[in-house]
């Protein structure tokens, strides 16, 4: 095999294995997003059950960015404080080293033929013949390990042919050290994908292409590349997203740096570990173990110093959330998880939805237009952001549940936008209602009484759609009572029909932001039970 066909063998290697990432992640994300939501919420009360929960998920997700994404959601979502998102964030670093074991025991130890192509044909018949159900999702997974598996027996392969041709940086002087930590992370930002660099780095420690101390400084390198993507996803984020990543790049480069300092005797005292645990004594037994034991000595390092970095952490990126046009929980990062994508936006749809109600209250109190311009712009700011983050929600494939669930939040969407445009409409009036006459007065005063308890947030609301809603029936009465008394006036010739037309407009346009604000009340209650 010449060096050419070995590079052709070495990229396709690559490709094989980050499209079985891609598709093990997202079938597993499709089909237990929901667990996931439920193990990270139980995440909550001791930095222990946000560490294991971080390490478990990855662990069984396969992709810390996944873990990261929902992390950032949770946090967004206020169900996470940032304390026990910086352990959920940690622990993922923990539970990600599963895939170089994964690699060690299982991807180089059988061959390709009687694992990897069964898994493939296999979850093919799944996905095609489940189509819509999770069976669907689970056969993308399961071809997703097929593929994975596939890539790295071709990566074997490759290397064994380029072992002849090349000779990868070598030696434990500090520059070329530094050389083998600066092609790992390279390697990772060019790839995206540090499980990919690690698997890459074991098949050709495994090979003989690099030793293994050269090998465990490209797995560091891997590691601090990571933290790229992380950066990346929180510029123009919101700020809890971004101190969740500046907690990710202190955490990993933290690590790396002990893991630099102390890799001449990690590596041989993982020799001997090895052997007392019965392990393989092939180098990528021995690269998996230092990669599991280098991140759980970061856990370690950063466990005192985590109080520290949160509230530090905390001093940073506070702009942001003192604007009120800003969404606040729209974070791209979570779009990889449709059900926690769909949870944040139900988390800014309650501030959207304040706002309109807030609009409406404003608006039956007799506040003029310009008054509630600044409330206003911040509302259809929001609006918008939200209607962009549903149609990149929507590119994403999702669960038949979470679908349904979008559809309904749009519609209160919806609710909410009429809320606010028919509160604005209804400001334009230029009298006061009890300046037309004493009658058409008293009478709005009975409907104001009536609708201002529909637009506070804790109004009750029927608990089932045919249950009749007996205060927006009474808020109902007390319009028709004050449409008659302005028809009337008008009639009797005590108001000017230019001033009766006006407020009929003015009264027409309050209730129905009223109702529509009703209604969104009543369909995210029924959403939430």
């Amino acid at each position: 095999m010449n060096y050419l066909q070995s590079m052709g063998i070495l990229a396709g290697g690559i490709g094989l294995f980050l499209l079985g990432m891609a598709l093990m992640t997202d079938g597993l994300k499709l089909s237990a997003g929901p667990a996931l939501h439920r193990i990270l919420a139980a995440a909550t009360r001791t930095r222990w059950h946000a560490l294991g929960s971080g390490a478990l998920v990855t662990a069984l997700v396969q992709s810390s960015s996944a873990v990261t994404v929902a992390a950032i959601g949770f946090v967004n979502a206020g169900l996470l404080g940032l304390g026990q998102t910086l352990w959920v964030l940690f622990g993922a670093n923990v539970g990600t080293t599963m895939t170089g074991w994964i690699v060690a025991l299982v991807g180089l130890k059988f061959k390709v033929e009687v694992l990897a192509l069964p898994l493939v044909g296999l979850g093919v018949v799944l996905r095609m013949s489940g189509e819509g159900h999770r069976r669907s999702a689970f056969g993308t997974t399961l071809a997703g390990f097929g593929l994975l598996f596939l890539g790295i027996a071709v990566l074997q392969d490759s290397f064994s042919g380029i072992a002849q041709h090349v000779e990868l940086p070598q030696g434990n002087d500090l520059g070329s050290v530094l050389l083998q930590v600066g092609a790992g992370a390279l390697l990772t930002v060019l790839i995206q994908s540090s499980s990919a660099a690690m698997a890459i780095a074991l098949t050709a420690a495994q090979g003989g292409l690099l030793s293994v101390e050269s090998a465990a400084a490209v797995v560091i390198g891997a590691n601090i590349g990571t933290t790229v993507k992380a950066v990346l996803a929180s510029i123009g984020a919101t700020a809890n997203a971004r101190r969740a990543a500046a907690a990710h790049v202190v955490f990993n480069v933290l690590t790396g740096l002990v893991a630099l300092a102390l890799l001449p005797w990690m590596i041989g005292a993982l020799g001997v570990l090895g052997k007392a645990l019965a392990l393989p004594p092939d180098p990528a037994a021995k690269l998996a173990i230092f990669h599991t034991t280098f991140n759980v000595l970061g856990v370690l390092l950063i466990w005192p110093l985590s109080g520290a970095l949160t509230r530090w952490l905390q001093q940073r990126f506070r702009a942001r959330d003192e604007d009120e046009t800003l969404p606040r929980h729209l974070d791209a990062n979570v779009l990889a998880v449709p059900a926690l994508a769909l949870d944040a936006l139900q988390r800014e749809m309650a501030r959207i939805g304040q706002l309109a109600m807030t609009l409406a209250g404003e608006a039956l109190l007799g506040k003029p237009s310009h008054a509630l311009q600044a409330r206003h712009k911040a509302h259809a700011s929001l609006d918008q952001a939200a209607e962009d983050f549903v149609e990149r929600m929507n590119r994403a494939t999702m669960s038949a549940q979470t679908s349904q669930q979008l559809a309904r939040s749009l519609r209160v969407l919806r609710y909410y936008h009429t809320t606010a445009e028919q509160a604005m409409n209804a400001a334009v009036m230029n009298r006061a209602p009890a300046l037309l006459c004493a009658e058409v007065g008293e009478a709005y005063q009975r409907f104001r009484d009536a609708a201002q308890p529909l637009l506070e947030l804790d109004a009750p609301v029927p608990m089932a759609t045919d249950e009749p809603d007996e205060a927006l029936g009474a808020m109902d009465r007390a319009y028709e009572a004050l449409k008659s008394a302005l028809l009337v006036a008008g009639a009797s010739g005590r108001i000017a029909i230019a001033d009766m037309d006006e407020a009929l407009r003015h009264f027409s346009a309050l209730r129905r932001a009223v109702q529509q604000a009703r209604k969104a009340a009543i369909m995210s209650a029924s959403q939430g039970s």
